[in-house]
C-alpha cells in the first residue's frame, strides 16, 4: 500500500528543505521512499529528486516559445504539468515505493490555486494522498501572521479536501516563548483571539469572532507538528500521521 505526501506552503516556508530532511529520516529508518520534484522553476534543490518535472517541462523553452517572462512561464508550466501526469506516474510506479513525497512549487498559488492542481493530485495520489502545509515561524510567531497562515492553510484544505496536516518548520530558529504561543494558538482559538485583539485593538470584534468560529467549525485549529530539518526533529510525528491516516497506525510496508 502507498502513501503520497504533497508538501505545500508559502514561499520561504522551507518546503524543499523539509522534503530533503524527511527523505533523509525515512531512509535512515529504512522506509522505501521516492521524492518527486513538481516545481519546474526550481533552480537549486537540497536533494536529488528521483522523479523531476524539470526533465519534462523546461521553463526556458516555455519562455522562448511563448515569449513570456519568468512569472508568465511559471504559470504556463504549472498548468502544463497536467499534460504529463501519466508519464510522471509511470516513472513513480517503476520504483514500487511505499512512500512518495511530492515537493511542490515555491509560490503556493502555482500549485494550490491553479485549475489543474486538483487533477494532478488526484491522478498522482488518488485516495492515498495527504497534504502537509508548512507554517513559516517567522510569520507564525505574531497573532496576525498566524491567523493569515491559518486562513491560507484552510483555503488549501478546502481546495483539495483530502487528509491534511499542518507543519511548523524551522523550529530551531524559534524562541521558546514564541514556540509556546504558537502551540497554544493552534489548539485554542480563544487564546489566539485574545492575542490578536491585544495586538490589534481596532479589529472589529463581531467580524473577527465569526471568522474564528468558522475556522473552528472546519477544524482549522489542529495541533501543529514542529519540525527541524537541521536536527531531523519531528519527522517521526509526520510519519506517524501518515500511518494513522492510511494504515490505522500500522506500518504501511507490513500491510
Amino acid at each position: 500500500m502507498i502513501a503520497n505526501l504533497f508538501v505545500v506552503g508559502p514561499a520561504g516556508s522551507g518546503k524543499s528543505t523539509f522534503t530533503a530532511a524527511f527523505r533523509e529520516w525515512m531512509i535512515k529508518n529504512e522506509y522505501d521512499t521516492v521524492v518527486v520534484n513538481l516545481d519546474p522553476g526550481a533552480e537549486i534543490l537540497p536533494y536529488t529528486p528521483d522523479v523531476d518535472i524539470r526533465d519534462i517541462v523546461d521553463l526556458n523553452s516555455i519562455m522562448n516559445e511563448y515569449g513570456l517572462g519568468p512569472n508568465g512561464a511559471q504559470i504556463v508550466a504549472a498548468d502544463m504539468i497536467a499534460n504529463f501526469v501519466e508519464e510522471l506516474k509511470s516513472e513513480v510506479d517503476n520504483y514500487e515505493a511505499d512512500y512518495i513525497i511530492y515537493d511542490t512549487a515555491g509560490q503556493i498559488e502555482l500549485f494550490a490555486f491553479r485549475a489543474a492542481s486538483k487533477f494532478i493530485v488526484d491522478y498522482l495520489g488518488g485516495d492515498r494522498s495527504m497534504l502537509a502545509f508548512l507554517f513559516d515561524p517567522s510569520l507564525a510567531k505574531t497573532p496576525s501572521g498566524f491567523v493569515s497562515l491559518l486562513i491560507l492553510s484552510s483555503s488549501v484544505y478546502f481546495r483539495f479536501y483530502i487528509p491534511f496536516i499542518n507543519i511548523l518548520s524551522k523550529v530551531d530558529i524559534v524562541e521558546d516563548n514564541d514556540l509556546y504561543n504558537i502551540a497554544e494558538w493552534s489548539k485554542n482559538w480563544n487564546s489566539l483571539y485574545d492575542a490578536l485583539i491585544t495586538e490589534n485593538p481596532s479589529m472589529r470584534k463581531e467580524l473577527s469572532i465569526e471568522l474564528f468560529k468558522a475556522l473552528e467549525n472546519i477544524d482549522a485549529f489542529r495541533t501543529l507538528i514542529p519540525t527541524s530539518a537541521r536536527m531531523l526533529y519531528g519527522y517521526e510525528d509526520v510519519y506517524t500521521a501518515l500511518q494513522l491516516t492510511f494504515a490505522g497506525g500500522e506500518d504501511i510496508e507490513k500491510r
